[in-house]
Order: C-alpha cells, then sequence, then structure tokens
C-alpha cells in the first residue's frame, strides 16, 4: 500500500511538471499564511522559519523567494506571527533585488479544547517595503520582476479543522495603488502588461487541505487544493493620465500543492512544497503568474 502510494505521489509530482508550459497562478501572499499552532510546537511558544520559493513566471523570468518568519503562542488560544519577504527576479530586462513585504498576523483559537470540530479565525496586514517601482539603469520594471506589490493589505480568514482536513476561506483587500510607472507602449517588448500607478482589485480564497501521516509521524503529507477569485478587473493609468481597465483581468485560479514536513527533531523539521496551478486567470497584470513553484524551509521550535 505504501509502495502504491509512493508512486502515485510521483505521478502527481511529474504531472505538475509538465504543466509549466501552459499556466499560471496568482498569489498576492495570503495562500502562505498558514495557522500558527500547527505550525508550532505544542511544547514550545516560540517559532521561527526560514525559507525560500522558486518559480518561473511570464516569459521565462526566474523568481526566488526567500523570507524568514516568527511566531509566537502567547496562549492556547492566541498567537502573533511576523514574515519578511524579498525577492530575486531574473529575465530578458536583468536581475534585480530587493526586500518584498512585512506581513503581521494574529490567529485566534475559538474552541481550543473541541474534540472534533475546531476553529481559528486570522486577521492581519501585508505592509510593502517598496513601491513596486523598482528600476534598473533609471528604467521602470514590468510586474513580475517587482518584490512587492506596492500595497497595503488587509487580510482576514477562518478555518475549520475535523479530523485530518482543514478547510480555510480568506480574503485579500489592497488599500491604495502601486507607484509602479511601466507602459508597454513605451517599452521594446509588449510583451508585459501596462501596470503604470497599477490599481488591483481584492481576492477572496478557499482552501482545502489532507493530513497523511508516515513514518512514525516523522512524516505528513498535505495535498491541497487552492482557489483563488480576484473580483475584479484590475487597471492602470496610460501616458494621457486616463484609467485603463484591464479586461478579463478578474476570475479564477486552482492552484494544486502537495507539502511535505519531515520531523528532524523534537522542536525542529524540514518542509518542501510543489505547486502549479491548473485554471488561471486569461490576464494577470499584478506579475504574481508562476508556471510553478518548489519551496524549501526550516522550521525550530524554541
Amino acid at each position: 500500500m505504501l509502495k502504491n502510494f509512493k508512486v502515485t505521489i510521483f505521478t502527481f509530482m511529474v504531472f505538475c511538471i509538465q504543466q509549466v508550459s501552459a499556466q499560471g497562478c496568482s498569489d498576492a501572499g495570503f495562500c502562505s499564511v498558514g495557522n500558527p499552532f500547527k505550525a508550532a510546537s505544542t511544547e514550545k511558544k516560540n517559532l521561527i522559519e526560514i525559507g525560500g520559493v522558486y518559480g518561473i513566471g511570464e516569459e521565462d523570468v526566474t523568481i526566488f523567494s526567500p523570507y524568514a518568519s516568527y511566531t509566537r503562542l502567547f496562549t492556547d488560544k492566541f498567537a502573533v506571527n511576523a514574515k519578511l519577504t524579498g525577492t530575486v527576479a531574473n529575465g530578458s530586462f536583468g536581475t534585480r533585488s530587493n526586500v518584498g513585504d512585512v506581513f503581521l498576523t494574529g490567529n485566534y483559537k475559538f474552541n481550543p479544547d473541541a474534540s472534533n470540530l475546531k476553529w481559528s479565525g486570522l486577521l492581519g496586514v501585508k505592509i510593502p517595503l517598496t513601491a513596486g517601482n523598482d528600476k534598473i539603469n533609471t528604467i521602470s520594471l514590468p510586474m513580475p520582476y517587482q518584490s512587492s506589490l506596492g500595497t497595503f493589505d488587509i487580510i482576514g480568514g477562518l478555518e475549520a479543522s475535523v479530523k485530518k482536513w482543514d478547510f480555510n476561506i480568506a480574503a485579500q483587500i489592497p488599500l491604495n495603488d502601486n507607484k509602479n510607472s511601466y507602459l508597454s507602449s513605451l517599452s521594446p517588448t509588449d510583451k508585459f502588461d501596462s501596470t503604470n500607478l497599477f490599481h488591483r482589485k481584492s481576492d477572496v480564497l478557499f482552501r482545502s487541505t489532507y493530513s497523511i501521516v508516515l513514518l512514525n509521524e516523522k512524516l505528513t503529507l498535505k495535498p491541497n487544493a487552492l482557489f483563488i477569485y480576484h473580483l475584479g478587473n484590475d487597471s492602470y493609468v496610460n501616458q494621457f493620465g486616463n484609467s485603463v481597465e484591464i479586461a478579463n483581468s478578474d476570475g479564477l485560479t486552482i492552484n494544486g500543492n502537495i507539502i511535505a514536513n519531515y520531523k528532524i527533531g523534537d522542536n525542529s523539521n524540514i518542509e518542501t512544497s510543489l505547486a502549479t496551478p491548473f485554471v488561471v486567470r486569461e490576464v494577470r497584470p499584478d506579475g504574481l503568474t508562476r508556471a510553478f513553484t518548489f519551496g524549501l524551509s526550516f522550521k525550530q521550535g524554541f
């Protein structure tokens, strides 16, 4: 049975990799905001995590996004997490690296002693460390090269846990436009969408996750599906100062993801993830398109 399961997982990974030439996805950040109670050890109140995610974006732009986070469990009901991100993007425009965003989130358990259905809520903010207008040789870069969307966002969500299943609903709401100044009409290529003073609509998410525990509880596999709906068409300001709606930039993205978490000590573990989209929005001007992503992180509780 275990052999057949390994074959199934391997087949899923191969299928994911085979999709890279045709797919894309969109994640403004809230997909990676997890439940700190599950991430941290029940015996330890502090958790640090260091990791990175590698992905292939539009027009073969490669993106590496390192991050570091700290979680503090104050009680069995309340926890706080702080996360710092960065990005190194490389493509035909050149290479650009910068810090990205700070995520500050709080998580509250409504019924920590429940034996079956458990509920928790999350509320937080995404604080940009750049205006989304990084440049090379004074030339503004399109959004796939930007380390941040350049927007202050509010993030809120709920999680329900039933035995080995977790279900999440969440929303991410931008509060401002960024300061990007890229216009495809003034660029030597028309491969990227114009995003001058980019106005991005909100996203909502639904995620279902199933946990499979193996190897005497040392290895946990978490296949999950993410449904992200972009609530409207984005827009930009053209060279004449007029707002232009970007047609077909709203709609649904469906991502498939598998996470593998391996315990290497009582309070430490290594986690990997592999994700690819199966359904995408027709137009994705925000630069968040990924043909696939691979992530690796180390977690230590203390």
